[in-house]
């Protein structure tokens, strides 16, 4: 299935760049490729006092922040005021702390590439913005804020220190070398650890116009209801709340880990790179990554109409289906599946846009539509049995399947359109 409703500018190539041919290379040209210093970085270490951090990043050059405390860098996992505290009595320890990584992307002008954390916990700290607690060896000082530790206490903090490394502007010749030297750093600084998920590095790595309208797209009202994300304005305090503290809300600790995750950028970017599902390889990483890296160069008039087909897609469907809008559908002699499935999500989100020009007619005839959407299902899942697919079955997502359920989904509209 083409989708031959795609705007002015919105293209998509999934054309293989062909790899470089390392076979045949000599020693002779492996040694001449490293004087001419290809992929070596020109680093500088440094020490910074943490007495000094807040005075730090506050500090101006030009009317702009020095530190640059890149959002799209900062994976969705906010510390807790024990992680915060904990930092700190390894400071208090004197146990080593892993240096910060910060990339000049002007002179004297630092991108903060790794230890967003560290150096944030710091300034709330010195800032007293939390009390310390959880600490693991010093549980006599529970309860207490910066300036309210004993004074030998706080002076033994202020003198230690938080490395860094940084690298420095002369690495890259161009603004295309600069990109690829981090997106190298940013690949080989979370080899290890927590692993980041595919949409955290695609948010890190190809940040750009279209990226940070799929993260602003993420934020819409009606989307993040569907989803059960919470909502911006209940982000902050949410982030902070341990298990116990969110069986309170209407949001569980998936719902936190799902938004943690970056699944709701993900899912926008879903919506416009399933637009090209002629296209659709897998695996659908690959493929999202190849559209985001692809939809960043789209024109600003491209973004801008992709942008409104999104919100009026998401507030036609919101409007009609509500919050069950994405769910399964009813399985015989069982109660209805009620949690949204990327399987309905990326199905439906196509029909409906396809059809956005006639959301008056749609609106009209929403008790109909809510009523019938899933009426010849089972008809459909009998008729496939025989070649073992199920139309909703979220185990067949390749092309002729997902294929196969926007058809359902505009057929059923265009009855009530005709």
């Amino acid at each position: 299935m083409k989708n031959t409703n795609l705007l002015t500018g919105e293209c998509f190539e999934t054309k293989e760049i062909e790899k470089e041919d390392i076979n045949g290379i000599s020693d002779d040209e492996i040694n001449g490729k490293y004087r001419k210093g290809e992929m070596r970085i020109v680093t500088e270490q440094g020490r910074i006092n943490l007495d000094t951090i807040v005075t730090l990043l506050e500090s101006k050059q030009n009317g702009r922040d020095k530190y640059i405390l890149n959002p799209e860098y900062q994976r969705r996992k906010r510390w807790t005021n024990k992680q915060k505290s904990l930092l700190i009595e390894s400071f208090i320890i004197n146990v080593p702390i892993p240096p910060i990584f910060l990339y000049e992307v002007e002179y004297a002008m630092y991108e903060v590439m790794d230890g967003l954390q560290r150096l944030t916990a710091l300034y709330d700290f010195y800032k007293e913005r939390f009390a310390l607690e959880g600490l693991e060896y010093w549980k006599e000082l529970e309860g207490k804020k910066y300036s309210e530790l004993p004074e030998n206490v706080r002076g033994g903090i202020d003198r230690r220190h938080l490395s860094s490394i940084i690298l420095l502007e002369e690495t890259a010749k161009n603004k295309e070398d600069a990109e690829n030297l981090k997106q190298i750093v940013f690949e080989r600084l979370n080899s290890g650890g927590e692993k980041l998920t595919p949409q955290e590095t695609r948010n890190a790595l190809y940040s750009g116009r279209f990226n940070q309208m799929c993260v602003k797209l993420a934020e819409n009202e009606h989307f993040r209801k569907m989803w059960n994300f919470p909502l911006e304005e209940e982000v902050e305090s949410l982030l902070l709340k341990s298990e116990d503290d969110l069986k309170n809300t209407s949001y569980s600790s998936n719902d936190i880990k799902s938004y943690r995750r970056m699944d709701d950028v993900e899912l926008v970017l879903r919506f416009f790179a399933y637009r090209h599902i002629d296209k659709l390889t897998s695996p659908v990483e690959k493929f999202l990554d190849n559209y985001l890296k692809q939809a960043n160069n789209y024109p600003n008039e491209t973004i801008e109409d992709l942008q409104k087909l999104f919100i009026e897609t998401v507030e036609l469907i919101y409007k009609v289906l509500e919050k069950r809008a994405f769910a399964l559908p009813k399985k015989e002699n069982s109660q209805e599946y009620k949690a949204p499935v990327k399987t309905i999500y990326d199905s439906m989100m196509q029909a409906f846009a396809k059809n956005i020009a006639h959301k008056d007619i749609i609106l009209k005839n929403k008790e109909a539509i809510t009523k019938q959407i899933y009426q010849n299902t089972d008809d459909l899942n009998r008729a496939d049995k025989d070649i073992n697919v199920y139309l909703f079955d979220g185990r067949y997502n390749n092309h002729k399947d997902v294929s196969k359920r926007i058809e359902y989904f505009d057929n059923f509209l265009q009855q009530f359109i005709q």
